[in-house]
């Protein structure tokens, strides 16, 4: 099984693969947010490209989250925080979601084997699942707006280390291979390791740090989101 990781959603073509399973990662914040909404109880959620999308929801009764520039958009019932999703009124509810990177990742990803959402906070539960399919495997980092980040490169990096050193999982690929010395270097400290980087200051000068830290801390919640159809749904 062969592992490949993609910086950016622009590159994506380049990568596809129909027969692959796709990692959709944006750790901070959509796939932490999503990952940490099927943990507390949500039951599917919608991610959607556009705001325009989203609002048709909103007019149909869904609870709807909508984010961009790393704030909430104004009229909506969440945002992209994680700690927006551990509250009673999200149990048992259906959620459209759209963000500026993370839905945009899963849209591009659609025509994929198969779509499974990746984060610290369920990366073993990601890698345990990805050893149990036998399939090739490409990390598909949201980036911001179609560039490359770190925080992203660092969870597909901690991912192909696992499935390399303990699953027979094997890459060729140049990215995937950057994306573990990167890890290496970082694995000790993941908070300062990312102290410089664009994201973690983005959402430092909207007050967030307390997200930053949430979304890099290991295996806090241990669910496997992933797509089906229009639908993402808790498959473990």
């Amino acid at each position: 099984m062969n592992i490949e990781v993609c910086y950016s959603p622009q590159s994506y073509p380049l990568f596809h693969n129909p027969q692959s399973v796709v990692v959709v990662i944006d750790v901070l914040r959509a796939t932490s947010a999503i990952t940490t909404a099927f943990y507390h109880g949500v039951s599917k959620m919608i991610p959607v490209a556009s705001v325009d999308e989203a609002r048709v929801y909103a007019k149909s009764g869904f609870l709807v989250a909508a984010e961009r520039e790393g704030e909430m958009v104004e009229g909506f019932d969440l945002g992209n925080s994680p700690f927006g999703y551990m509250n009673k009124k999200i149990k048992g509810k259906t959620i459209a979601i759209t963000t500026t990177n993370g839905t945009q990742a899963i849209d591009m990803a659609r025509g994929a084997g198969s779509v499974v959402i990746g984060s610290f906070l369920n990366l073993d539960t990601v890698v345990e699942h990805l050893a149990k399919t036998k399939k090739d495997v490409l990390f598909l980092c949201a980036g911001w707006k179609n560039k490359f980040n770190l925080e992203d490169t660092l969870f597909a990096g901690a991912a192909s280390i696992e499935l390399i050193k303990k699953h027979r999982f094997k890459t060729t690929c140049d990215s995937t291979i950057a994306s573990m010395k990167l890890y290496d270097l970082a694995k000790h400290n993941l908070y300062d390791f990312l102290s410089a980087s664009s994201h973690r200051n983005r959402l430092a000068k909207l007050d967030l740090e307390r997200d930053v830290k949430y979304c890099l801390t290991p295996n806090q919640c241990p669910v496997l989101p992933v797509l089906e159809g229009n639908f993402l749904v808790k498959a473990v």
